[in-house]
């Protein structure tokens, strides 16, 4: 953890930022939170604990600037609410994508590159050499398919008009 804290300090002192305290308590929430992918209100909770004079705005106001420097990465998950998770592309050099429930809006992180065929056949066939890419699946979680199993059981025991079919 510490040593993610003292890597991401580096890039911001590397790209001639001053690291503010500000900056430092909204850096650390992202290394310390148990959660990959955090709105900015999310932050904001976790930052006002310690921080209470840290506002939303500059939530917003450094989430931005993270962004930009390339510390954080900006996801949408077609929910109307932007999140964010740190870049760690250059920890392993390996792209990672996202399952979206559309039942409950779990998501979870998928490490396996799946579009590593397609990215040698863009290079092959149009030279285009892949920097980046973001994978969303859509579909229904384990547990929202066994809820959705269990109500269509339920209602097939249903009557129709008051009388047994």
């Amino acid at each position: 953890m510490d040593l993610m804290m003292n890597r991401m300090k580096d890039k911001i002192k590397n790209q001639k930022y001053k690291l503010t305290t500000q900056r430092q308590v909204i850096l650390r929430a992202f290394v310390e939170s148990e959660k990959t992918h955090l709105s900015a209100e999310d932050v904001f909770e976790i930052v006002k604990k310690k921080s209470p004079d840290i506002g939303l705005a500059t939530v917003y106001r450094t989430l931005d600037l993270f962004t930009e420097m390339d510390l954080l990465k900006k996801l949408d998950f077609d929910d109307g609410c932007n999140r964010y998770e740190m870049n760690s592309k250059e920890d392993d050099g390996h792209f990672h994508h996202h399952l979206i429930c559309m039942g409950c809006g779990k998501v979870w992180e998928c490490r396996d590159d799946l579009l590593e065929t397609l990215e040698t056949i863009l290079y092959k066939r149009y030279h285009f050499q892949t920097v980046d890419h973001q994978l969303k699946v859509y579909g229904y979680c384990e547990e929202c398919q066994q809820k959705h199993k269990a109500e269509i059981q339920a209602g097939e025991g249903q009557t129709v008009h008051g009388h047994h079919e």
